[in-house]
């Protein structure tokens, strides 16, 4: 039997949240870049907004997408996008998985830089920069980071049944069990 497509995905948005009216208005925040990395293929793909229906088609066709905050922040962001209703497509959204276990919302880059001790190459406002400065390699290098890291974290939660996160509370690397 063939090994299930697993698709992880991150994208880069147009416009910050502050100017499209705040977090609740995340689909007026427009797609700068969209990138995947498919186990079946595997390799990794960039789409340019321009090019989203590849983009959805791949997130549709998945076994299953795989993401860091996908569900609340990329699917919203894509939703303006899709004729089909993304809520349909079988995800699992390692950020959300972390909540329910530990409680609080954990970044890809503090459970990245404990779990594997490499951290993100930029945040998210460089992006938002670099669009602004139509610098689309630096934005798809970045992107395709991300993606990166949220495959190494869930491989290594699947390998090893945890990953890790620095807590401000505690000030130590804390173990944060999951099932994936």
């Amino acid at each position: 039997m063939a090994e299930p497509n697993l698709v992880y995905f991150d994208l880069e948005t147009q416009k910050s949240a502050a100017e499209v009216g705040g977090w609740h208005n995340k689909r007026a925040m427009k797609l700068a870049l969209g990138v995947t990395y498919s186990t079946a293929r595997g390799t990794y793909e960039i789409y340019r907004e321009d090019e989203v229906g590849g983009l959805l088609q791949e997130l549709q066709r998945a076994d299953r997408v795989i993401g860091f905050n996908v569900i609340d922040f990329d699917f919203e962001v894509l939703a303006p996008y899709s004729v089909f209703d993304l809520r349909q497509v079988p995800v699992l959204d390692l950020m959300q998985h972390v909540e329910k276990v530990i409680g609080l919302r954990v970044g890809l880059d503090a459970i990245a830089e404990q779990t594997l001790g490499c951290g993100k190459t930029a945040g998210g406002m460089e992006s938002l920069k670099w669009w602004k400065e139509g610098k689309l390699g630096q934005i798809a290098e970045y992107c395709c980071y991300d993606v990166k890291a949220t495959r190494l974290v869930h491989e290594f939660g699947r390998q090893y049944g945890c990953v890790f996160y620095f807590s401000k509370k505690t000030q130590r690397r804390e173990k944060v069990e999951v099932s994936w």
